[in-house]
């Protein structure tokens, strides 16, 4: 028995993120391609730090980094999965492709998305306590659109501003719960349907190689080959995150824990709702690698 990864996505990212993670050679490899000298004084700039094409591309190269420095001493995870760009991440961990190569594809995703932002500018509106009815409802009168799916009565949903202004209305009146999230394009919905392609193509002239180990896509069950690969990441851009199923495939390959890589504890806040007799926890929550390690071998050799 073993333990499971999974990748944050982007949103919850902040200057004391990921505490104990040192300045090795993907850290300073980000920042250069950032044209930083100091991540963490850069996020401190909250505009700075929202902004998609900083934000993909720090976490990526943050997440990897982390997974690179407590990776040593550890076996082989069961199986790895990332939350939206989390999956950059996460298939660069399983072994797709290289830490350079996911933070160069970070680079080129957040510039398609950005290039379908300008056109229809959008974002994403998370929505808790509406019932599937309200839901289906709600995007059939407001033109919304499925964008993440998380629990039965957990969604995320993308679409341009004044849709969600609408949405946000809708909801509340309903006795429901809505956060607009801080996300400047409609992820995961029709309208990053030039950005999909545009991703494609980038994907095609990447080398790619078969995932290491077990490895899940945002689209929905495992990756076995490189062509699947390339094709999961082009298409979750466009087409709706299935993390409700993620986590279930995850479950079912019997992970003794699970650590969620990336900045604050969302992922784990999930995971722990849906799952409750295996624990999550986030690196966010520990002082020092070491103590990662410590607190996934308790539970791996329990």
């Amino acid at each position: 028995m073993s333990f499971a990864i999974v990748f944050s996505g982007q949103g919850m990212q902040h200057p004391q993120m990921l505490p104990w993670l040192a300045d090795d050679d993907i850290v300073r490899s980000t920042c250069s391609l950032l044209d930083i000298d100091n991540w963490r004084a850069r996020l401190a700039d909250p505009a700075w730090g929202s902004t998609n094409a900083n934000a993909q591309v720090l976490l990526t190269g943050l997440g990897l980094a982390a997974w690179h420095q407590i990776a040593p001493d550890l076996p082989a995870a069961a199986c790895v999965a990332g939350y939206s760009v989390g999956e950059l991440a996460a298939f660069s961990a399983a072994g797709v492709f290289d830490a350079r190569s996911a933070l160069d594809l970070a680079r080129q995703r957040a510039l398609a998305m950005d290039r379908c932002a300008a056109r229809a500018p959008g974002g994403l509106l998370a929505v808790t306590g509406a019932s599937t009815a309200m839901i289906d409802a709600l995007c059939a009168d407001t033109g919304l659109e499925l964008a993440i799916r998380i629990d039965i009565e957990s969604v995320v949903l993308g679409g341009t501003d004044a849709m969600l202004a609408e949405g946000e209305r809708r909801v509340e009146s309903h006795g429901a719960r809505s956060t607009h999230l801080a996300v400047g394009v409609a992820s995961h919905t029709h309208w990053m349907g030039q950005a999909a392609e545009a991703f494609s193509q980038v994907l095609a002239r990447t080398p790619l190689q078969r995932p290491q180990g077990v490895l899940f896509s945002n689209l929905g069950g495992r990756i076995r080959h490189a062509a699947q690969a390339g094709s999961a990441l082009a298409g979750q851009i466009a087409r709706t995150v299935h993390w409700d199923q993620c986590m279930d495939d995850i479950r079912a390959r019997a992970p003794r824990c699970v650590l969620e890589i990336g900045p604050g504890q969302a992922l784990a806040r999930m995971w722990n709702q849906r799952h409750p007799d295996i624990p999550a926890r986030s690196c966010d929550d520990f002082r020092s690698g070491a103590a990662v390690r410590t607190w996934i071998r308790r539970h791996y050799s329990s």
